[in-house]
C-alpha cells in the first residue's frame, strides 16, 4: 500500500488500537503539507461528534507543526473556525455526514468551495456505514462531492476487522471496487479470557416499585464484585437497562459506603456528562466503569479497559468483536469478556421456543463464531425510498432546481441507489409531486423545484439526518441540563424517574418547551424509553445455533447455570426430534425451523401470510398458527419449486413496511416497490430457506415429555464459577 505519492483508493482493516488512523494520516498530511494546493485538501468523515473531537485533539499539534489548519465541523463545533475555513479553504476538516448534508442543502456555495479541490477523503469506522440509512446517506454524499470536483479525491477507508473486504471495497468505490487496495492486519494479538454466565429470572408477580428485576439485580451484584477497582465497559443493550444497571450499581456503592465508580453512557445524556465520563476513562486515575449502549462501541479514545461485559446474548458478531477490541489493547495483557445471559423460569405452560433456550444457545453459538473469526457481511438496506426522496430534495436545494434525468444520473449511478431503475424513480417523483405530498413541482421548462411542503421540510433542522429521532424531553436540574429522554408515558409532578445514573423527583413539567425540571431523590423507577428494535440475526449465526443444539460439549467458559440452561435447551430440542426434522406441531401451532436468520424468516412469514396463513417470524424460524396442514405442506412445496417469488405482486398485501424516516411521504404503491428491492436478496434464497422443511407430522401434540413439562426452575442464586474466571 502506498498513500504518499500513490494512486487509487485504499481500505485498511485492523483491530481497535492497531494504529489505522496514524497509518493513514501521517502520509496524507505529509503529502498535502509538502505541495502547493488551492482549497481544502483533506476531508475526514466520522459517524460520531465525539470521535471527531477525539481525533481533533490528536491531530491539532501535528497539523500545527505542519502549518496546516484543522477544523472540526459539526453542530457543537465553534462557528468562528468554520467561517474562517469557508473564507480560506485549506488543510483538514473533520466532519459528520449530517454536516456535509447541511452544507449541500443550506450552503451550496460553501460546499463547492470546500469540496471541489479535495485530495483525500478519509472515512473512519467505515464498518459503521456499511449498512443502514447513514451508510446510504454518506455514500450518496460522496458521489455528490465527486460531481463537484475536477478530479475525484482519493478515498481511504479505515475500519475494524471486516468480514467481507470485497463488500467494503464496493461501498468505498462502487464504480471501481476492483481497483481498491485492501490492507488487512492479521487477526492475532491478545489472548482472550472469557466467561458466559447464566441467570434465571423466577416467575413472580411484578416487582414493587423501585425493587427492580431479580435477575438484573443478581447481574449487578456480580458486576460490583468483579469490576470494582477497574476501568471497564458494560454494554447493557437498551437505554432503559443501562440506566437500571447503573442505578443498581450506584446503590450498591452507597450501601457499602464506597465511592461510586459506575456511570451510564448513552446518546440521550448531555454532551457534558458523556465527555466527562470519557475523559475519566481515558485519564485512568480513578477506577471507572461505563454502563453503556452502543455509544462506546466505536473508536472514541477512552484508553484501554480491563474488561468488557455484555448483558444479553450477542446478535451481531461485528458488534461483539468491536466491543471486545476495547479490552486487551496493551502488549501482553489479555482481553477479558463476560457475557450475562438471562432466561425466564420455565413454567408448565412454557412455549416451545422458551423450552429450547434460544438465548443461551445463541450466546454459545456467537462465541464459537468469534473463535472462527467470522463477521457478518453487510445486508440489504431498509428505507431506500426514504433515502432517495431525501437526496432528491437535497440535490434540488443544492442546484436551485434540477431536471429529472440529471438527478437520476447523479444519484442512481454506481452506489446505494444503483438498483433503482428509471420506472421506479419516476414513480417516486410523481409521488413527491402529487397533490397530497407537494414536495416538488415542475416548471414549464421541465426543471424540478421544491414545492410548498418540500420547502418546509428542507428548511427544517430535522432534514439533515436520515435516521429518525424521537420527540424528546429535556431533563434539567438547578438550571443544568442532564440530557433528554423520549418519554412514552405521561410524566407528572411528583413522579420519580431514574436518569444519568441517579434518581430524581419531577418538580415541574413545561409542556410547550418540553422541559422536565427535577431534583435529586432517593427513590424512583426507570423512565420508559422507546428503544430501537434488536439487531437482526445473521443466517450464519442461526446455522451455528443448530450446530450447538446438535453437539454434546459443555464449553469450559460457561458457568454452572448456563450449562444447565444449555442442557435444558438441548434436551427439549432432541425430545421434539428436531435433529432430523424442521417442522413441529405444538398444540394448534406449527413451528417451521429454517435455521436461517431474521431477514430470511421475515420474508417466509410474508410469503405464507400472503397465502392466507397467520404466522410470525423469530430468529431461527416461523410459527404458523392453526394452519390446515395439507395446505401448508402444499404451499411450502410450491415455494421450493417455484424459485424467486413475484415480490411486486406480494407487496400489495404487505403492511407495516414503512421503515425509513421519510417513508410516510411516499405513496403506498411506490413504497411497496422499494420494499421489493430491499428483500430481493432474501427472495433469491427462498428455496434454500424452505428446502429443509419436511412433511409436517400429524400428531406431535404439545411437545411435552412423558413425565410432563420441565419442572420450574429454582429461585435465582449466585451460581458457582465454571471454566475460566477472569
Amino acid at each position: 500500500m502506498e498513500v504518499r505519492g500513490g494512486q487509487g483508493d485504499i481500505l485498511v482493516s485492523a483491530s481497535t488500537a492497531a494504529g489505522k488512523t496514524e497509518a493513514a494520516f501521517l502520509p496524507v498530511l505529509s503529502q498535502v503539507a509538502g505541495e502547493p494546493h488551492v482549497g481544502l485538501s483533506v476531508l475526514y468523515v466520522a459517524p460520531l461528534k465525539a470521535l471527531i473531537n477525539d481525533q481533533f485533539g490528536r491531530l491539532e499539534d501535528l497539523c500545527e507543526r505542519l502549518e496546516l489548519p484543522v477544523v472540526r465541523w459539526h453542530g457543537d463545533a465553534p462557528d468562528a473556525a468554520k467561517s474562517g475555513l469557508v473564507k480560506r479553504p485549506r488543510g483538514l476538516a473533520l466532519i459528520t455526514p449530517e454536516s456535509i448534508e447541511a452544507l449541500f442543502s443550506r450552503r451550496p456555495a460553501a460546499a463547492k468551495a470546500l469540496f471541489s479541490n479535495l485530495r483525500f477523503i478519509v472515512i473512519d469506522e467505515l464498518h459503521a456505514f456499511l449498512a443502514g440509512p447513514r451508510g446510504v446517506h454518506l455514500a450518496s454524499l460522496l458521489r455528490r462531492i465527486d460531481a463537484l470536483a475536477t478530479r475525484p479525491a482519493r478515498r481511504i477507508g479505515l475500519s475494524a476487522t471486516l468480514g467481507d473486504l470485497k463488500a467494503a471495497a464496493a461501498w468505498l468505490r462502487p464504480s471501481a471496487p476492483q481497483d481498491v487496495q485492501m490492507v488487512q492486519s492479521p487477526s492475532g494479538g491478545s489472548n482472550l479470557q472469557l466467561q458466559v454466565r447464566g441467570y434465571i429470572a423466577p416467575f413472580r408477580p411484578r416487582a414493587t416499585e423501585g425493587e427492580g428485576d431479580l435477575a438484573i439485580r443478581a447481574v449487578a451484584d456480580h458486576l460490583m464484585v468483579t469490576l470494582r477497582g477497574t476501568n471497564s465497559l458494560v454494554f447493557g443493550g437498551s437505554r432503559a437497562r443501562v440506566e437500571t444497571v447503573a442505578d443498581l450499581l450506584r446503590g450498591l456503592c452507597e450501601r457499602k459506603n464506597v465511592p461510586n465508580e459506575f456511570f451510564p453512557h448513552h446518546g440521550n445524556l448531555s454532551k457534558e456528562l458523556r465527555e466527562d465520563l470519557e475523559r475519566r476513562l481515558k485519564d485512568g486515575r480513578l477506577p471507572t466503569t461505563a454502563v453503556c449502549t452502543s455509544t462506546l462501541e466505536l473508536g472514541i479514545d477512552i484508553g484501554s479497559v480491563a474488561s468488557v461485559a455484555q448483558i444479553g446474548a450477542p446478535r451481531s458478531l461485528s458488534s461483539l468483536r468491536q466491543r471486545l477490541g476495547r479490552s486487551g489493547r496493551r502488549a501482553g495483557v489479555p482481553a477479558v469478556l463476560r457475557l450475562y445471559v438471562i432466561e425466564d423460569e420455565l413454567r408448565p405452560e412454557a412455549s416451545l421456543l422458551d423450552q429450547i433456550r434460544q438465548e443461551s444457545v445463541r450466546a454459545v453459538a456467537a462465541i464459537r463464531l468469534l473463535g472462527q473469526g467470522y463477521i457478518e457481511a453487510p445486508g440489504s438496506v431498509d428505507g431506500l425510498g426514504s433515502a432517495l426522496l431525501h437526496q432528491t430534495l437535497s440535490l434540488i436545494c443544492e442546484r436551485g432546481g434540477a431536471r429529472a434525468d440529471m438527478i437520476y444520473r447523479l444519484l442512481c449511478g454506481p452506489g446505494p441507489f444503483a438498483s433503482v431503475k428509471p420506472p421506479l424513480f419516476m414513480d417516486l417523483l410523481r409521488s413527491m409531486g402529487g397533490p397530497d405530498a407537494k414536495l416538488i413541482e415542475q416548471a414549464p421548462d421541465g426543471v424540478l423545484m421544491l414545492g410548498e411542503a418540500g420547502e418546509r421540510l428542507a428548511g427544517s433542522r430535522d432534514f439533515f439526518a436520515l435516521f429518525a429521532s424521537s420527540d424528546e424531553w429535556r431533563v434539567v436540574t438547578s438550571g443544568r441540563s442532564l440530557g433528554s429522554i423520549p418519554v412514552s408515558s405521561p410524566v407528572m409532578v411528583g413522579n420519580l424517574i431514574v436518569f444519568a445514573g441517579r434518581r430524581w423527583i419531577v418538580r415541574e413539567v413545561d409542556e410547550p418547551s418540553r422541559i422536565i425540571t427535577v431534583d435529586p431523590h432517593r427513590g424512583g423507577t426507570p423512565p420508559t424509553f422507546e428503544d430501537s428494535t434488536p439487531e437482526p440475526v445473521d443466517d450464519r449465526l442461526a446455522a451455528e445455533m443448530l450446530a450447538v443444539y446438535m453437539a454434546d460439549d459443555q464449553p469450559g467458559w460457561i458457568d454452572a447455570t448456563l450449562a444447565r440452561l444449555l442442557d435444558e435447551g438441548r434436551k427439549s430440542f432432541r425430545r421434539m426430534g428436531l435433529e432430523t426434522r424442521r417442522a413441529f406441531r405444538a398444540g394448534d401451532d406449527v413451528h417451521l425451523f429454517t435455521w436461517r436468520g431474521t431477514r430470511s424468516n421475515g420474508l417466509l412469514a410474508i410469503l405464507l401470510g400472503a397465502a392466507g396463513f397467520t404466522c410470525w417470524a423469530h430468529d431461527t424460524g416461523v410459527v404458523v398458527s392453526r394452519p390446515d396442514l395439507h395446505q401448508l405442506t402444499a404451499k411450502l412445496a410450491e415455494l421450493q419449486m417455484s424459485g424467486v417469488p413475484d415480490l411486486q405482486a406480494i407487496s400489495a398485501d404487505v403492511g407495516a413496511i414503512s421503515t425509513g424516516k421519510f417513508d410516510g411521504l411516499i405513496a403506498p404503491p411506490v413504497l411497496r416497490g422499494f420494499w421489493a428491492l430491499a428483500v430481493q436478496g432474501a427472495a433469491g434464497d427462498i428455496q434454500a430457506t424452505v428446502a429443509p422443511l419436511q412433511q409436517i407430522p400429524e400428531g406431535d401434540g404439545d411437545g411435552s415429555t412423558d413425565d410432563g413439562a420441565p419442572s420450574a426452575a429454582a429461585a435465582i442464586s449466585e451460581p458457582p464459577s465454571s471454566g475460566v474466571q477472569p
